[in-house]
């Protein structure tokens, strides 16, 4: 946009922003922009005519990220406002506070950054993509680093944090606002972070672990917790931290760990890592919000490509069930059709078989676990040789047990493990995975993503990881059933991944 003389800039709406905190923004403008405002950052719900509030006529089903009444805007869109005075001509005025600018970067040093990652003596180089990571945060101060499973979001993570850290105390002290506070969805998770800092090089008694009532009072550097852990704490515990990092972070749309973004007012640094967002934009905008534009470290097909992840193949599997079945079924609600589908004879037989056969380390992914997951577990177990393990996750299985199968399945070369969906699909890497099977339908793009991760890291042999994709067809001429329709779903997925795939067919007995 040119630049305008003083009459044309005079007559120019301007919209004042002022940085309240590292949290949020404050803006000033005319009742009429403010409208305007309140509008743009306004997104209705996904699925929003189907929950309570909205059927009673107590909410509209949208979200309104700008709050008209305080004038408050999460600090994270303040390119989105960027974008929307641009688009109308509007001027903005950046007022200067103890925060600093609303727009303000870092200047990263490249070759301080390299002597300091030298000085770390990881065990291994970064590969340039992670470097890329490692400075675009930096230098934006707040972003959503994208990177799959598998890609090495951890030590991305850790090398932001000690650089930071360097820069900051050099090591020695760690004044108000000069801590990290590492936020996870698990224990499994707090307990993995820490143990990839420690293979990294990082001191013990530099990190802290809260989870399951653990001491919230700590001396160390770094902090590794549970959102549930702390999101009760008052916000003075928050001031501590100057870097906050949301692993998994498609997660942080809940009210609590909202709430925690907005506590950690001191915190300068925010970074969400995640392998997938869900592609909606109320979504992507409320994590933007909270940490910053989104940045892409790299992808899927390029780790495959350079021979980093092992690459996929894909076999979408459709059970025909009988005419007459399909006929009769006719239209019922989504969970008549689950309740149907997992409890089928035939099908959890099919799905056993198919386990067993299988040449490698297995992982059969369900969502049910007393009405699903047991009983498959149980057909599986009952058919394999005695030799062969058979392991069961649930949410139900304590934290030390879960990492206890994990390195005993890393060991092993032909063993099988049945777990739910929510348990594997996010955090859980397994080193050595050749083979998962979707028992149980879905189409939550992060889901999917998510559990096609955990077979994509290099097994030893360096063979390829098969995914096969049950779906259940209980479709009649134009009529499609749920779990068909949710096929259809993971299949755009896999198109827009460019993972190959292939279509069978199987007349379900």
């Amino acid at each position: 946009m040119a630049t305008p003389n003083y009459k044309e800039y005079d007559r120019m709406e301007k919209i004042s922003v002022r940085k309240l905190n590292h949290a949020n923004l404050h803006i000033q403008c005319e009742s009429g922009t403010a409208q305007e405002l309140r509008e743009f950052f306004s997104f209705y719900v996904p699925g929003y005519r189907f929950m309570p509030a909205y059927k009673n006529r107590v909410w509209d089903g949208k979200i309104r990220l700008f709050d008209i009444n305080s004038g408050e805007l999460p600090a994270g869109l303040f390119y989105h406002l960027n974008k929307f005075s641009e688009s109308r001509g509007y001027i903005i005025e950046s007022e200067k506070t103890q925060y600093g600018m609303p727009h303000q970067n870092a200047v990263v040093n490249p070759q301080q950054l390299a002597d300091h990652i030298q000085r770390l003596g990881l065990p291994f180089q970064l590969r340039p993509y992670q470097l890329h990571g490692v400075e675009e945060g930096l230098k934006r101060k707040r972003a959503i680093l994208i990177s799959p499973t598998g890609s090495g979001k951890s030590l991305i993570i850790y090398v932001l944090i000690t650089y930071w850290l360097y820069l900051l105390t050099d090591g020695l002290k760690y004044p108000k606002g000069g801590r990290v506070l590492v936020i996870v969805p698990t224990t499994g998770l707090v307990e993995q972070m820490y143990g990839d800092f420690k293979s990294y090089g990082q001191n013990e008694r530099g990190m802290h672990r809260i989870y399951s009532g653990k001491d919230k009072k700590f001396d160390a550097a770094i902090c590794i917790s549970t959102w549930q852990s702390i999101y009760k704490l008052p916000r003075d515990w928050f001031q501590q931290f100057g870097m906050v990092i949301g692993d998994e972070c498609h997660g942080f749309k809940s009210k609590s760990l909202m709430n925690i973004m907005n506590k950690a007012t001191e915190a300068a640094y925010r970074f969400g890592t995640t392998g997938t967002l869900d592609g909606t934009q109320t979504h992507e905008l409320v994590l933007q919000g909270l940490f910053g534009p989104i940045h892409r470290v790299t992808s899927t097909k390029q780790l495959q490509d350079n021979d980093t992840l092992a690459r996929l193949e894909i076999k979408r599997i459709i059970l025909n069930y009988a005419e007459k079945i399909r006929e009769e079924f006719g239209k019922r609600t989504y969970q008549d059709e689950i309740d149907y589908i997992v409890s089928h004879v035939g099908r959890n037989k099919f799905i056993r078989n198919l386990a067993v056969d299988q040449k490698g380390n297995t992982l059969v992914l369900f969502n049910y676990v007393e009405k699903h997951g047991k009983p498959l577990f149980d057909l599986i177990e009952q058919k394999v040789n005695e030799d062969r393990k058979v392991f069961f996750v649930s949410g139900e299985t304590d934290t030390a047990d879960r990492e206890a199968i994990r390195g005993i399945v890393e060991k092993q070369k032909n063993a099988i493990i049945v777990a739910s969906l929510g348990t594997f699909s996010t955090g859980i890497n397994i080193k050595n995975l050749h083979n998962i099977i979707f028992a149980s339908p879905s189409k939550s793009q992060i889901r999917v993503l998510q559990s096609i991760g955990r077979g994509l890291r290099k097994s030893e042999d360096g063979k390829a990881t098969t995914l096969y994709d049950i779906t259940d067809n209980l479709g009649w001429k134009a009529r499609k059933n749920f779990a068909l329709q949710h096929s259809g779903e993971r299949l755009k997925i896999y198109e827009k991944e460019k993972f190959n795939h292939k279509t069978y067919k199987v007349d379900l007995k």
